[in-house]
């Protein structure tokens, strides 16, 4: 059984970066697609971006450009770097684990069905 920790959330100033951190624990985080979603009140849980086995990146159209998201497999750490953050970019922020292999980008998981652990959250509340 997989166990995900977000951490790295706080508020901050628009325009300002900040680096979330997903530590996995209880298997090795180089077996799965890791991906961040983020989420609102009252509204669903939205993909933000997706790293592959393999290292691949994909982001949603939102973010691309402004987010990185990494992985350490040595750390069984995966990273989002937020920069040139927005108002909208509030939320709090999940990080998940997807044990499946993908052949195509196009295939990538965006969905959160699609994950099989989660994080319990961190906040990223953006100011004006």
């Amino acid at each position: 059984q997989v166990q995900l920790v977000d951490s790295g959330g706080g508020s901050v100033q628009a325009g300002s970066s900040l680096t979330l951190s997903c530590a996995a624990s209880g298997g090795t985080s180089r077996r799965f697609v890791m991906g961040w979603f983020r989420q609102t009140p009252g509204k669903e849980r939205d993909f933000v971006a997706g790293i592959t086995q393999a290292g691949t990146e994909y982001y949603a159209d939102s973010v691309k450009g402004r987010f990185t998201i990494s992985r350490d497999n040595t750390k069984n750490t995966v990273y989002l770097q937020m920069n040139s953050v927005k108002p909208e970019d509030t939320a709090v922020y999940f990080c998940a684990a997807d044990s499946d292999y993908y052949t195509s980008v196009a295939a990538l998981p965006r969905a959160p069905r699609s994950y099989d652990y989660w994080g319990q959250g961190t906040q990223v509340t953006v100011s004006s």
